[in-house]
């Protein structure tokens, strides 16, 4: 049998390198012989040894090729290797043989050493090496030949040196040289400093064979543990340990110690453990030993490629989905397909179906499988179910099974309705998304009616950077450059907030910061930060809040709850070192020493920490997002930011956190206000911990503990049990008392007005009644607003403030008189007179009030002059709202009537005893009226001061501001029983008077009844 045989010679070279160490010199040579021949090989070779100075030091067989008529099979033969240029074309790296078409490679020593280098040379000495057409070319080319071979060709099994090229950038000489063996690494060194020295040049250089690769054996299944080794002769001096990459698909990554790779390095060799292969772990692993120093750098480089054998991973379809029996069809063809990823494996395929015949099998595209089977439409049972298995060399089996849900005759179903087609009442309707991952799904509810399509496509994009998320930490590449390379990919996905606006692909957004959040290797840097930050500012974007609002099926979190623990977390172990402000997001770092107070401020909101430790507090603002968190607390609605604050405290310490925050929305009185915090266990806001500092400080809330906080506000106002009714009760006594009192001045009115003292008394007495009663009226016409029209209500508002403002000038018309009465005693004013002034202030005057107030405030608009909340008027803090109109005339009376009353009284008391006897009857009207003043002090106004109580104390305050809300509505719901006891049944003449009337009626009565009995008695007699 005729073989061709390739073989080396090596030979000992020593007139090369005069005066210096010995040279070596390889011949190659190719023989075509007969295989029995081989053994007499040396023996033939030496007649053709004419050199005296060479000699043959070895002779060995490289390559065994065998020919066919079209190409040719060679193998190497133990101990040798085919190169990496011969292989990687031909695809047979780690092969034992390799084909060739035309010319046939050799291969060499598993021992052999091949060198690609570049040398840099400075100045212009070599210049004409640059420009083949000048003169010096080929001297210049020679020179430097000579003096790179003189230095290397001493290094053992020398082989061959070329130039390859010469490149501008000074001078650059791209060479190759090849060595037969095992070479010396420091004596390498050692002749490339020199060379470099003498050349004035910097060589870079990367060699093949010093390091060698030990792959798993073949085949390398999934789910189990491999290692590959990176093995070397002797120990290498290097500044940075040996390093790992891997090229995949045109990416090249530097593996690492990470979740699936295990790097380990010893003196002689260094190793990648493997603890689970996937399509992630395929591809070329290059081991590379980089020397450096100031004239070289030399990498030391082994290259192999790892091709894994992957579980299947099965997607099975039914086509139709789910097949129609129409009335008289017996039984349809269905088409069951099985398609996996894994389009380059040699799988064997096997159906199963326990109920139904499958008729034919088809492997139409790579990795597409086929099965058509006959569904019986009458058979039971009502849906028959298939099963296909992938079993692949490695013995990995993958099976997906099916059911066939069958819409038989009389079945309820929905019909079809655009893309989709009929579907059985009861199941789901599912359709892969195009140009998107995911699926949209459709339900056909139990009557036969199609529900909202649920869209579960997220783009592409988003896709790309959660597959990269979930990798971060494996191994493939640095942690942190990953995570650097997700959030800077994220912040260009997140700023099209269009592209992302769906439900589906905002929790895919969100899964991204929940993936990077829960990685234990992530520390992103401040340009990861600042990338980090922006991507979740662009995801509270106002823009986006319908996908929000979109709540979550079964038992998922909510998207916002999601949202804010992982921000948090990433927060926590981010450099936020001078990160700058984002649209939605602020963030703040402070380092406190211990027993010292920590301040943060974001979006206008102070956080104030005291730590009995020294930590570092970071604090972060979120606009929006107390809108997206689910509050489950139907009373009360977030009114603030959500800030969170976290330390770097691990030991737990006891803290006082004091968050000082800006309402969103202005508290209204008598609105209560929690201070909560974000409890992701519960998913809701919870008070436990947080305390609210009251109305006097209502924007504070102090917590002893960390977390993210809020405000939220209540609905609606504190109500007082009782009020309301007892406020009903009164003021219907009220109504009453008034009608009686009134009544009871028409009856009395000229026994008792005697004096001007008491006319004028009496007729304010009359119209304070009168204004009184309207305004309860009043009232009670509107104490439920949401019966009555925004007009009505407009228009009671109106006659309450005029009415209660005419009550009060009324009160001060009578003690202004009073007052007038006892400073000048002897000074009589006319009933016209008199009638004209009070007039004028009891009328004229909240007149004028009212219209003023009615012009000022919007021309009576709602919520700016009164509110229908409570048909009242307007309170919009201290010395803010119409309701300061009535308030201000109000005090300034009260104020009046107390002094008028103190100083009527000390004038009584301390009046001359010469006083003419002619007055007589006016002082003692006085007396009269100062008695009823003392005993009217509801009707001067004084139990009001109660009223302004009521304004200046919030409900929130505490149990003070119930007994003075209390204590003023018993005091005004009561107002007219107390008018018509002061001023009838506690004033002696009222009540003469009217006993006097009522006596008169009864005898006159009486007189009348006996005049007939008499006139009877005489007619008889």
């Amino acid at each position: 049998m005729w073989l061709f045989i390739v073989f080396y010679i090596l030979g000992l070279h020593t007139s090369q390198a005069t005066g210096q160490d010995n040279s070596t010199q390889m011949y190659y040579a190719k023989l075509t012989i007969d295989e029995s021949a081989i053994e007499n090989i040396t023996a033939l070779l030496k007649p053709f040894m004419k050199d005296s100075d060479v000699y043959v030091d070895d002779l060995s067989k490289t390559t065994i090729c065998q020919s066919n008529l079209t190409n040719r099979i060679c193998e190497c033969e133990p101990g040798f290797i085919w190169t990496n240029k011969i292989c990687e074309p031909l695809k047979c790296c780690n092969n034992i043989s390799c084909t060739f078409s035309k010319d046939t490679d050799m291969c060499v020593s598993n021992k052999s050493v091949t060198i690609r280098g570049i040398l840099t040379l400075q100045g212009d000495e070599y210049f004409p090496c640059l420009d083949t057409g000048d003169k010096r070319y080929q001297n210049c080319t020679t020179i430097l030949f000579t003096e790179m071979k003189k230095v290397y060709s001493t290094l053992s099994g020398f082989n061959i040196l070329k130039i390859l090229s010469y490149r501008l950038g000074s001078v650059i000489v791209d060479f190759e040289m090849a060595f037969a063996q095992n070479i010396n690494i420091a004596y390498l060194q050692s002749l490339t400093v020199n060379l470099g020295k003498s050349l004035l040049g910097k060589l870079k250089m990367e060699t093949a064979g010093v390091v060698t690769l030990q792959m798993p054996n073949k085949p390398v299944c999934q789910d189990k543990q491999h290692s590959i080794t990176c093995t070397v002769k002797e120990p290498l001096v290097t500044q940075e340990p040996p390093k790992w990459e891997l090229e995949r698909e045109g990416q090249k990554f530097e593996i690492t110690n990470g979740t699936e790779s295990e790097v380990t390095i010893e003196p002689l060799e260094t190793k990648i453990k493997l603890n689970n292969i996937s399509e992630l772990w395929e591809g070329e692993y290059t081991c590379l030993y980089i020397q450096t120093s100031e004239y070289y750098t030399i990498t030391h480089k082994a290259k192999s490629v790892l091709d894994a054998k992957i579980k299947a991973k099965i997607d099975i379809t039914v086509a139709p989905s789910f097949p129609y029996c129409t009335e008289g069809i017996d039984s349809l063809i269905v088409q069951i397909t099985c398609q996996t990823q894994n389009k380059n494996e040699s799988l064997i395929v096997t159906w199963k179906s326990p109920d139904i015949k499958i008729v034919q099998k088809t492997y139409t595209t790579p990795g597409t499988y086929t099965a058509s089977v006959v569904v019986d439409c009458k058979s039971v049972p009502s849906y028959p179910n298939i099963t296909c298995s992938f079993n692949d060399t490695c013995n990995q089996v993958s099976t997906a099974t099916t059911d066939i849900n069958i819409i038989r005759v009389n079945d309820t179903f929905c019909k079809d309705d655009g893309d989709w087609k009929n579907t059985k009442a009861g199941f789901t309707a599912r359709l892969q998304c195009k140009d998107s991952t995911g699926q949209r799904q459709r339900y056909c509810d139990s009557s036969g009616k199609w529900e909202a399509e649920v869209s579960g496509c997220v783009n592409n994009e988003v896709t790309n950077v959660l597959q990269k998320a979930t990798i971060v930490d494996i191994g493939l590449g640095i942690a942190n450059d990953n995570v650097a390379q997700v959030f800077s990919l994220l912040g260009k996905v997140t700023n099209d907030s269009k592209s992302i606006n769906t439900f589906a692909n905002m929790n895919a957004t969100i899964a991204i910061l929940d993936t990077l959040s829960k990685k234990n290797a992530v520390k992103p840097n401040s340009t990861a930060t600042n990338d980090f930050l922006e991507s979740s500012s662009n995801l509270l974007d106002r823009s986006l809040k319908a996908s929000w609002e979109t709540k979550p099926k079964g038992d998922e979190k909510p998207l916002a709850d999601v949202y804010l623990s992982s921000v948090e977390k990433l927060i926590k172990v981010a450099d936020i070192t001078n990160a700058p402000k984002k649209k939605n997001i602020e963030v703040a770092e402070r380092s406190c020493t211990q027993l010292s107070n920590c301040t943060n401020k974001v979006f206008n909101v102070t956080v104030k920490l005291e730590s009995s430790v020294a930590v570092k507090v970071k604090t972060a603002g979120f606009l929006e997002l107390d809108k997206y968190l689910p509050n489950n607390n139907t009373e009360f609605s977030p009114n603030s930011i959500v800030v969170s604050t976290t330390t770097d405290n691990k030991q737990k310490s006891p803290v006082s956190v004091r968050i000082t925050f800006e309402l969103l929305k202005q508290r209204p009185r008598n609105v209560d206000i929690q201070c909560v915090y974000w409890d992701g266990n519960r998913t809701g806001w919870s008070r436990e911990g947080c305390t609210w500092q009251g109305p006097s400080s209502e924007t504070e809330c102090v917590c002893e503990h960390l977390s993210s906080f809020a405000i939220l506000m209540s609905k609606y106002p504190l109500n007082i049990t009782g009020l309301t009714e007892i406020t009903y009760a009164g003021l219907s006594v009220s109504v009453i008392s008034l009608v009686i009192n009134l009544l009871i001045e028409l009856t009395i009115w000229n026994a008792v007005v005697k004096t001007n003292t008491l006319y004028l008394r009496h007729t304010a007495h009359v119209n304070i009644s009168l204004c009184l009663l309207i305004a309860d009226c009043c009232f009670l016409a509107s104490s439920e607003p949401k019966n009555i029209s925004e007009i009505m209500c407009g228009a009671f508002v109106v006659l309450k403030h005029f009415c209660y403002l005419s009550m009060f000038f009324w009160m001060l018309c009578l003690s202004s008189t009073l007052l007038h009465q006892a400073i000048f005693l002897f000074h009589n004013v006319s009933k016209k007179t008199y009638l004209r002034f009070s007039i004028v202030l009891g009328y004229v005057c909240p007149l004028l009030i009212v219209a003023v107030s009615l012009l000022v405030y919007m021309a009576g608009g709602k919520n700016k002059y009164y509110s229908y909340d409570t048909c009242w008027l307007v309170y919009d803090g201290f010395m803010k709202g119409s309701i300061y109109t009535f308030v201000i005339p109000v005090g300034i009376i009260v104020f009046i009537n107390v002094f008028s009353m103190v100083v009527v009284i000390m004038k009584l008391l301390d009046h001359p005893k010469n006083v003419d006897k002619s007055h007589d009857k006016e002082k003692k009207a006085a007396i009269t009226v100062v008695r009823s003043v003392v005993l009217l002090t509801p009707v001067f106004g004084l139990t009001w001061i109660f009223g302004f109580a009521v304004m200046l104390i919030d409900l929130t305050s505490g149990n003070i501001a119930y007994v003075v809300n209390y204590t003023f509505t018993l005091l005004n719901a009561f107002q007219g029983l107390f008018i018509l006891l002061t001023t009838c049944l506690g004033d002696k003449l009222t009540r003469e008077a009217l006993l006097n009337r009522l006596t008169s009626k009864t005898n006159t009565h009486a007189s009348t009844n006996d005049s007939t009995t008499k006139l009877e008695s005489t007619m008889n007699k």
